[in-house]
């Protein structure tokens, strides 16, 4: 069970407060996109990552999407946006000090995911023989 903090007394959440806990992360985080945009401004924070790079970093988004999460994101005060002193004007972000505190779901996320493909392989090799 997760744990409250109320005037300074920790407590166990009720099931109700996890879910609703639960429907909160999922609102800011959920989607096909963000959390892979996350992932990527994490893995890349000694970069500048414009628009562009993401865009092709990530397979399969478009840019229209791409703006519509970053903005979501940063609404969020996940990432920033920084306007960049240049001709032309160029935009790069990063991810915050918050928004590394994402960074513990993505890695569960990306190590069941290779253990889920593997346990697919297995599954499918097995069936075939």
């Amino acid at each position: 069970m997760a744990k409250i903090v109320e005037n300074g007394t920790e407590r166990e959440a009720t099931c109700i407060e996890e879910l609703f806990a639960m429907r909160d992360s999922l609102d800011v985080l959920g989607g096909k996109w963000k959390l892979m945009i996350l992932r990527y401004l994490t893995n890349r924070t000694d970069q500048q990552i414009h628009f562009k790079k993401l865009e092709r970093g990530i397979e399969g988004i478009s840019a229209k999407m791409l703006s519509k999460e970053l903005k979501e994101l940063e609404t969020n005060l996940l990432i920033t946006r920084t306007i960049q002193d240049t001709k032309p004007i160029t935009v790069t972000y990063a991810v915050t000090e918050y928004g590394k505190s994402v960074f513990p779901v993505t890695e569960t996320l990306v190590n069941w995911g290779i253990l889920h493909r593997e346990k697919i392989k297995e599954s499918m090799n097995s069936s075939e023989s």
